[in-house]
């Protein structure tokens, strides 16, 4: 997947990834995980999610990693912030606060880049990655981060010979055998969403799971 894909997605404003506000299963068990609020938290392929603001609301510096700059660039117009913009190598970085939004490719980040954060928190990258390329993600994630990372991890499972992605389908085997190495992980919630998922419900797939999972680094 090349990264023109994402950049036609965000210039024709195909976006239905996008949430209309925080996700609701981040609002249920983040407390849960008992983080603290100084805490720095990883925000993979973030577009220009309202979970960004949920996440500052509490106290959190937040740094979101994301591919277009027209994403990045909308998160600050919607909510009248004004970034300051720089550099930081392979990154152009709009700051505003709490908020840190790393414009660039996801793969490019180091452990210097992400020093500090001790969450993480993907409702977006894991499930937004074809095969290989999760494989080379979940990689990339164990390299950047310390070990005691806490987290929350959500992805989407269905018959992926019924619609192509993204978003992909991963199961719970595939987040075990991605992240069972590396990570502490527990299945904290699964739900049926396919009666409130138009876009899978006409596309014919008979059956969509969503699923969140608490992770930690070892």
């Amino acid at each position: 997947m090349q990264p023109e894909f994402w950049y036609k997605k965000w210039d024709s404003n195909q976006i239905g990834f996008h949430q209309a506000e925080a996700n609701p299963y981040l609002q249920r068990y983040w407390p849960e995980l008992a983080i603290a609020p100084s805490a720095r938290v990883l925000v993979p392929l973030c577009g220009k999610s309202l979970d960004l603001l949920w996440l500052a609301g509490q106290g959190h510096q937040v740094l979101g990693v994301e591919l277009a700059e027209k994403a990045v660039e909308e998160f600050f117009s919607d909510h009248q912030l004004q970034p300051q913009i720089s550099e930081q190598g392979a990154f152009k970085v709009y700051r505003s606060d709490a908020i840190e939004l790393w414009c660039g490719d996801f793969f490019a980040l180091t452990a210097d880049d992400v020093a500090g954060c001790t969450a993480l928190y993907d409702r977006a990258a894991l499930i937004a990655l074809p095969d290989a390329m999760r494989q080379r993600y979940t990689a990339h994630l164990q390299q950047l981060l310390a070990s005691g990372m806490k987290g929350l991890v959500i992805t989407l499972d269905y018959d992926q010979s019924q619609i192509p992605g993204p978003p992909f389908a991963v199961n719970d085997d595939e987040v075990q055998r991605l992240l069972g190495e590396g990570w502490q992980v527990e299945k904290l919630e699964e739900r049926d969403i396919l009666a409130e998922s138009p876009k899978f419900l006409q596309g014919g797939v008979e059956w969509l799971v969503e699923r969140v999972y608490r992770v930690s680094s070892r």
